[in-house]
């Protein structure tokens, strides 16, 4: 695999799928191993694009640091910058995945003129200090009420207590359909995530309301891309994510919960395709 040097001196992996103009892909997690993106449910072919997909610190080919706190947030901006300059691009096109969004969100308060294009699919919104009541959070879940899996998976939901077996008990809500491809998704989840990467995610916390003001006048055009059954964000906080952005605008994918290359793969990578022609 590639690599590149990042600020501190350590060499961090990356990989590339498809060949064209460069895509960044930030993966979410926090902390597991890109490998869950698979390609992106054909992505690069359907867009003519060179996803180029890092392992960030602790995650597949990239070493662990030493120092716990280069896993947060606000550190792992530094390396995608390290990526952007690494791979010699004055301004990039930039996809982050659900904790992926929050560091690219972070990336876009910090480097607003390096951003060309902001994609967020399925995006963590604490950056923003976006959030969902207590009341949505179970509305959201209600929708699922139908399902056979729903009363073994709510029971996990509510547990919350972040064990790799209660997470997989609540997987099923991960997904628009718990079909074969969704198991064996969700089943890849403990083996490829690093935990203490995990927990140093939030180590350092950006302050909410100034992250908001630098985007707010952002000029890029951002498009979010939210599933329709996803519990966190639904379609109503992907409007309210996109409506921080001077030109910004929420997708909505139907039937899609989190992974929604996973649940529609076609149909993912043509509503992508369609946000980066803009």
């Amino acid at each position: 695999m590639p690599t590149y040097t990042t600020y501190d001196g350590t060499e961090l992996a990356y990989r590339v799928e498809g060949s064209g103009e460069p895509l960044v892909v930030w993966p979410g997690g926090p902390a597991r191993d890109p490998a869950y993106l698979g390609d992106l449910g054909g992505l690069a072919r359907a867009a003519h694009r060179a996803l180029v997909i890092p392992d960030p610190r602790g995650t597949g080919a990239s070493p662990a640091p030493a120092d716990p706190t280069a896993y947060a947030a606000v550190r792992l901006v530094d390396d995608l910058e390290a990526l952007r300059a690494h791979l010699g691009l004055d301004a990039v096109d930039l996809l982050g995945h659900s904790a992926g969004g929050s560091v690219s969100l972070l990336y876009a308060a910090r480097h607003p003129e390096r951003i060309r294009r902001l994609v967020l699919v399925t995006p963590g919104t604490a950056t923003v200090g976006l959030d969902v009541t207590d009341e949505e959070w179970e509305s959201r879940a209600a929708l699922r009420a139908g399902e056979p899996w729903f009363a073994e998976a709510k029971v996990a939901l509510d547990a919350d207590d972040g064990t790799p077996a209660t997470r997989q008990a609540m997987s099923p809500f991960l997904y628009g359909a718990w079909t074969d491809a969704a198991r064996l998704h969700a089943a890849s989840d403990d083996q490829q995530r690093n935990r203490e990467g995990t927990r140093g995610f939030w180590a350092e916390r950006p302050d909410p309301e100034q992250t908001r003001r630098v985007l707010g006048e952002m000029t890029a055009p951002v498009r979010v891309v939210v599933g329709e059954l996803d519990l966190m964000p639904g379609p109503e906080l992907g409007d309210q994510l996109a409506g921080l952005f001077p030109d910004g605008r929420s997708v909505v994918q139907p039937g899609a919960a989190h992974f929604p290359w996973v649940d529609d793969p076609a149909l993912f990578a043509r509503l992508v395709v369609e946000t980066l022609a803009v």
